[in-house]
């Protein structure tokens, strides 16, 4: 009798803490679900446009774009750090680069051709690239060392544009780039949370088993076929 009764006692315990447990994650899927919603209309409408930009020939509306070449100083500036700062006061911006990158210099595939038909090999300067501005507005330089001369390239855009410089992340502080992990982070969660309480909610499971089955073969089919041309 008092194995019966022990094992009656014990079942609604099971009961009550699955419970428990499916309001603990009902209540914090909403909670991200709440947290990642603006980002996430933001990254959807990005998403459709750069996801058709290819195929539907898709421009980027109310973009401009102005390429000039700048002369430099007859003491140029003999490092990167010194060129974003020259740059920053030459073109009148509000802050320096975001971010920039030194292409080293290296050698070339090709060379100069010798009388005896040698080549001598040819190396290519070092580059530097530097990027000032933010998602709506940015001025992207280009410096080969040595020339007397970099090339400046302006671009304006519109609120498409911003938006899918923003869902790349493009000119972005590092702020931003971490409030976006939060926001993958919080689409990891919400997908796995919602199986979590499909699986806990319904008990008919094989239509949902088999629906979950054929996405997962189609998104495998569809990401491999390209891989086999």
């Amino acid at each position: 009798m008092m194995s019966v009764a022990t094992a009656a006692a014990g079942k609604p315990n099971r009961v009550n803490r699955r419970l428990t447990f499916v309001r603990w994650v009902r209540r914090t899927h909403g909670w991200f679900g709440l947290w990642g919603a603006l980002l996430g209309l933001l990254f959807g409408f990005s998403g459709i446009w750069l996801n058709h930009r290819s195929t539907m020939k898709l421009s980027l509306p109310n973009q401009k774009q102005i390429n000039a070449q700048l002369q430099l100083p007859d003491s140029r500036p003999q490092t990167i750090e010194a060129m974003g700062a020259w740059l920053q006061q030459a073109l009148e911006l509000d802050r320096g680069p975001n971010n920039t990158r030194v292409e080293w210099a290296r050698p070339v595939a090709w060379g100069e051709r010798r009388g005896d038909g040698s080549a001598r090999p040819l190396q290519q300067p070092e580059r530097w690239q530097l990027n000032f501005g933010g998602p709506n507005h940015l001025v992207q330089a280009e410096y080969w060392v040595g020339n007397k001369s970099l090339s400046v390239r302006t671009t304006q855009n519109g609120v498409v544009a911003t938006m899918t410089n923003l869902h790349k992340g493009t000119a972005m502080p590092v702020p931003w780039i971490l409030l976006i992990d939060t926001l993958a982070g919080s689409m990891i969660f919400l997908s796995i949370s919602g199986v979590v309480l499909w699986w806990e909610t319904h008990r008919k499971r094989a239509v949902g088993i088999t629906i979950f089955a054929v996405a997962v073969a189609t998104t495998v089919a569809l990401a491999v076929s390209p891989l086999q041309f």
